[in-house]
């Protein structure tokens, strides 16, 4: 299901692309579940809500903080968020490919036009969805690519989900966590699962990834050393 959100400041141009997306996705499971009356205030909610939002429309003529600044801001944290920018100058258009943005929309915007947009990013959403991992906590459902996760680590009943911005925590253990992501994740300890692509240094029992030393057991020390070099192996091209 991909959740869409509007980041515009004006109310009727708001008012004006909601009506024509919930003709667009009026039989299907898409649904607008925020609406941003500035570049700002999106992109603070945004950082503080990752994952939360798979589409996001994005005026470009918003004052103080522009539709472009604002994708700037929100790709220095999030580089997965599907972003379309909407505007009424052509000139704008190519500027927005910049910042990775899926596609544009000329106002005001036409439903065919709408429902195209929301089309290819139903397939760009669902294409990547086994590149994320999803988890659930008293915030809510976050939705992380698993290349921006650094490392995992259990405590009692929760497991922690290290990123370079953030850290979270979610009731699981780090079993049922190992089984949801892919190969480059190595458990070092019966504590920590690592994604070998970040990993910086390999030491005799300890690993450095995001500038942080972690322990390697010694019986998972054989296996999972000589797991992590291979990546980074990999990783250099050798």
């Amino acid at each position: 299901m991909l959740r869409i959100a509007l980041c515009d400041d004006e109310q009727e141009a708001r008012d004006q692309l909601r009506f024509q997306l919930e003709k667009s996705i009026y039989e299907t499971d898409e649904e607008i579940v925020y609406e941003f009356s500035s570049g700002e205030t999106a992109v603070r909610w945004l950082k503080k809500h990752p994952g939360e939002i798979d589409l996001l429309f994005l005026d470009v003529e918003m004052k103080e903080m522009t539709g472009m600044e604002a994708a700037e801001r929100i790709r220095e944290f999030d580089k997965t968020i599907l972003l379309v920018f909407v505007t009424g100058y052509s000139e704008y258009v190519f500027d927005g490919y910049r910042t990775g943005a899926l596609d544009y929309v000329m106002k005001p915007a036409g439903e065919e036009r709408i429902r195209q947009i929301v089309s290819r990013a139903r397939e760009a959403f669902y294409s990547r969805r086994e590149k994320d991992f999803v988890f659930q906590n008293q915030e809510g459902t976050f939705r992380i690519a698993l290349d921006q996760i650094l490392y995992f680590y259990s405590d009692r009943r929760q497991v922690y989900l290290v990123t370079e911005n953030r850290e979270y925590a979610f009731y699981g253990k780090l079993s049922e966590v190992q089984s949801q992501v892919d190969a480059r994740f190595v458990r070092i300890h019966q504590r920590y699962l690592v994604n070998g692509d970040h990993v910086e240094y390999i030491g005799h029992d300890e690993i450095l990834t995001g500038g942080k030393n972690l322990p390697v057991s010694r019986g998972m020390k054989e296996e999972a050393l000589k797991r992590l070099a291979e990546l980074m192996l990999k990783g250099a091209g050798l």
